[in-house]
């Protein structure tokens, strides 16, 4: 049974949707999978009655407070300990749960992950990645997209094995191609940082390196994982969802472009810590806290965060 947490008061819909994605995951997966709904009881509640959840599915614990989206991240942390995001990262550093799922204040979130669970032994920094919608209807894995607008050479190195370890496990890509995005394909091509970078992942073993792809590559099926500091990610990301968007207000209905709606998708994990904890995004609805749970599970059921121990400790030894 694996035990994922799930911050009720996370996002533009709460608790509703939260409580809509549940019902519809643990319909399916009751026996597997146990909900611990973080937050305001007397909330949360009042939608749980209109929703049937298989027997003993989920345990219901209460908070007095929530970290609003434009609140201190830090400050906010430290100073609202019963807040569904500080007990919910408590739940997680004290082995009560499994997983913590948070569609709520992202900066919070990252907080509570550094300062409560702590990074993997041997990893310079954690990385956030993003989904990418590919034209041959599979999904790439772009990293970072905004945790670390700045970067070593040796952070992207990481990052690529992080990349590579989750495409394989959770995306279920066998022997994942990673690439670097630059500004041509080229050795010896791009900034500082690029051509700093290039040789690293050139002699890491670990990975399944092709090289440098460029922008018009990363929405075609060239590269499973496309690594990049976060500043250009960003970048990337939010043009892509700009797409959707677009899309939408011009009433186009295309398969393709449909698959830009990155709630569909659901959250991302924080790659590099030592649980799983996944971020989702603050519009997150039904579908999207759905597909969190999943995620979740799938990365306690293949240990995913022992793959990525394994993997950093044969570096370190």
């Amino acid at each position: 049974m694996v035990r994922i947490g799930l911050d009720m008061m996370g996002g533009d819909f709460a608790p509703l949707e939260a409580v809509k994605g549940a019902a519809a995951y643990l319909k399916n997966n009751g026996s597997n999978v146990h909900v611990f709904m973080i937050g305001d009881e007397v909330l949360i509640n009042s939608h749980l009655k209109n929703y049937v959840f298989p027997q003993g599915s989920y345990t219901i614990v209460p908070t007095t407070e929530v970290i609003e989206m434009h609140e201190h991240p830090t400050k906010a942390f430290k100073e609202k300990q019963d807040s569904s995001i500080a007990v919910g990262f408590n739940l997680l550093a004290t082995d009560k749960i499994d997983a913590f799922i948070s569609a709520g204040n992202t900066g919070a979130m990252m907080v509570g992950a550094l300062f409560s669970i702590k990074v993997i032994e041997g990893i310079s920094r954690p990385t956030i990645g993003a989904y990418i919608p590919r034209e041959d209807g599979t999904l790439g894995l772009l990293l970072d997209v905004g945790l670390n607008a700045d970067c070593k050479p040796e952070n992207l190195n990481q990052f690529a094995i992080l990349g590579s370890l989750f495409a394989e496990n959770i995306l279920n890509i066998s022997n994942p191609k990673v690439s670097l995005v630059n500004i041509g394909e080229e050795e010896g091509k791009g900034n500082l940082l690029a051509q700093a970078a290039f040789p690293l992942l050139k002699e890491n073993s670990q990975i399944n390196f092709i090289g440098n792809i460029e922008g018009r590559d990363i929405l075609i099926n060239k590269s499973d994982v496309m690594v990049c500091e976060g500043f250009t990610g960003n970048v990337v990301l939010k043009l892509a969802e700009s797409v959707y968007d677009i899309v939408k207000r011009r009433h186009i209905n295309d398969e393709h472009f449909n698959r830009f709606n990155f709630e569909a998708y659901g959250g991302v994990p924080v790659l590099g810590v030592s649980k799983p904890v996944i971020i989702g995004h603050g519009i997150s609805e039904e579908t999207a806290f759905m597909n969190m749970i999943d995620i979740a599970f799938r990365m306690k059921k293949t240990d995913f965060t022992g793959k990525i121990k394994e993997s950093f400790s044969s570096l370190l030894a």
